[in-house]
């Protein structure tokens, strides 16, 4: 890292990914958007329903697909590195990825699937329902699902066409998101929303 004080989270810049890499966890709680460390809001309800998506979709992918939660997976885009709360790229990506050291970015281009849950009320959240919208289509990820949960559990399926999202289906508790996820290596899901908050 360069010899000087960072201060993250207050849009001083610019930093690199070198920057972003040095701060404790990795950074694991920062993004890096045009220059700036931006802190990525998480809290236990969020959490709960990241792993709740997370174990549907593995459930259901297709054995060549692997599917990472957790925020640590850093996907590249135009503004710089983003921190998807779930990805499901190929299994030959992960391995090349866990291999190397530390572990690269990947590659928006080969991501089939990226999740964002909502933290309500937060820059994140604008983040992820403005900026994020941009920046995943302009890499060319097929599908982008918004996961809110609270008031009340619901999802957004966005799929790229044309290089833009166009909203597919907006699913409410009770009812059953079911769709054909990528063409290679797809796989069919089908989720309630109303199961992401159970216990």
């Amino acid at each position: 890292m360069r010899e000087r004080r960072m201060t993250p989270g207050t849009g001083r810049g610019p930093y690199s990914i070198d920057d972003l890499h040095a701060l404790p966890g990795r950074g694991r709680d920062y993004e890096l958007e045009d220059g700036r460390l931006v802190q990525v809001d998480r809290g236990a309800r969020h959490d709960h329903v990241v792993r709740r998506m997370a174990r549907s979709l593995d459930r259901a992918a297709d054995p060549a697909l692997h599917v990472c939660f957790g925020g640590g997976w850093e996907v590249g885009t135009s503004s710089g590195v983003r921190k998807p709360d779930i990805v499901v790229v190929p299994r030959e990506v992960i391995r090349h990825a866990l291999v190397a050291d530390p572990p690269r970015v990947l590659p928006g281009t080969q991501v089939r699937l990226a999740v964002e849950v909502i933290a309500p009320a937060t820059v994140s959240e604008r983040t992820d329902r403005v900026r994020k919208v941009r920046e995943y289509a302009a890499v060319g990820i097929p599908e982008y699902w918004i996961v809110e949960h609270h008031p009340r559990a619901r999802i957004h399926r966005l799929v790229l066409e044309g290089g833009i999202y166009h909203a597919r289906s907006v699913v409410d508790p009770g009812s059953v998101l079911i769709a054909e996820v990528g063409q290679d290596n797809g796989f069919r899901v089908s989720v309630d929303p109303a199961e992401l908050l159970e216990i």
